[in-house]
């Protein structure tokens, strides 16, 4: 765990990291066993200068999520990703998806013939998996965060973040602002 607070949700230090945790405790509100969620990560500063009326915070360092249309349920998550492109005044994009996950120590268990769907299959049927709520967010700049939350401690002071927690999802990601 990072900068927790002692009651309450954790404290963060970079933007880039509150913006995660803002996504992630606005997903916890709206509770379990939703589909992935998209957003779009917009400068504060330049939203506040463009748009006066809407009631944003005041930290001039912050990013403002703004949640894009429904991800299709019919379409893989990698190929509705390879299909987004952001106008400029997006500064970054953030995505929250649940996930079954296993601990290091069941990896070496993984049978080595099995890929997408029975592989899906066998680790949710696996005792030691575990459901989580991953948050990844990257910017244009390359700077990357996450946040996990687990499903058996859903609390806000025991969300894990860091930058390299999910790197493929966080590849994925970046990919969105390659031209």
């Amino acid at each position: 765990m990072s900068n927790l607070s002692p009651s309450g949700p954790p404290m963060a230090s970079s933007p880039l990291t509150r913006a995660v945790l803002e996504i992630d405790e606005y997903a916890s509100g709206l509770g379990w066993d939703r589909p992935a969620r998209l957003f779009a990560l917009v400068d504060t500063a330049r939203l506040r200068a463009q748009a006066p009326s809407l009631k944003l915070g005041e930290d001039a360092t912050a990013y403002t999520p703004i949640e894009q249309e429904e991800i299709p349920a019919n379409k893989p998550l990698d190929e509705f990703l390879g299909t987004i492109a952001w106008p400029d005044a997006v500064a970054g994009c953030a995505l929250t998806v649940e996930r079954l996950m296993l601990p290091p120590s069941a990896e070496a268990q993984v049978p080595k013939d099995l890929s997408g769907a029975a592989l899906n299959k066998w680790v949710a049927r696996h005792p030691d998996r575990q459901e989580v709520r991953m948050t990844v967010a990257v910017l244009r700049s390359g700077a990357r965060e996450a946040a996990i939350r687990l499903r058996e401690k859903d609390s806000p002071t025991e969300v894990l973040t860091g930058p390299d927690l999910v790197p493929g999802l966080a590849d994925a990601l970046a990919a969105t602002f390659e031209s």
